[in-house]
């Protein structure tokens, strides 16, 4: 419990604030615990933050869970929806946990490979579905599922971005369609 609540307030303040405007005594205050505590679980900020990165990445793949099972066309049209879905909340357009720590964190030796390896996870489900997809004949024969997820999870970072950036879903719905079309743009007919 008491790991959880750190990691919770940290991912919350680290979202806001950034990891720079996020000090260990503000997680403490948000979390209820103490230094003793803090520092059983996390030997210091850094693993706090890896933390955090894992935390992000769980809560986004767990508003996509249609991601875990992609056997067909029609399954990522759904994760698009999903996708779509949590933008167009009244808190939306969101931005990208993990895109807004890459854009602090990406040139930090010890911080960007986690980041890298959080997104290559979640490319990893997109590239399994479109594995998918090819052991069923229905990706075109030659098609990369690998650098077909990295794209598709481009567009969708690509999108998030803009669409909070100008607090418009547009960015992000226009994204998603650009995606799925690339990504059919390789089905077998």
């Amino acid at each position: 419990m008491t790991r959880d609540a750190i990691v919770d307030a940290a991912a919350e303040l680290m979202y806001v604030n950034g990891v720079a405007g996020t000090s260990v005594d503000k997680v403490l205050a948000a979390s209820g615990a103490g230094k003793s505590q803090m520092y059983h679980y996390f030997k210091n900020k850094d693993q706090l933050v890896e933390a955090v990165i894992t935390r992000f990445l769980e809560n986004i793949l767990g508003n996509q869970p249609t991601i875990f099972e992609l056997h067909d066309w029609a399954d990522f049209d759904q994760w698009a929806r999903e996708i779509l879905a949590i933008q167009t909340t009244p808190k939306g357009p969101i931005a990208c946990p993990l895109g807004n720590l890459t854009g602090e964190l990406g040139d930090d030796p010890k911080m960007a490979p986690l980041l890298d390896k959080a997104y290559r996870e979640w490319e990893s489900h997109l590239q399994r579905g479109l594995e998918s997809l090819r052991a069923q004949g229905k990706l075109v024969e030659g098609a990369d599922p690998a650098r077909l997820a990295q794209a598709a999870l481009t567009c969708v970072q690509g999108g998030l971005l803009m669409a909070h950036l100008r607090h418009d879903v547009t960015p992000i719905a226009d994204a998603l369609k650009i995606a799925l079309d690339h990504l059919k743009s390789h089905a077998r007919r």
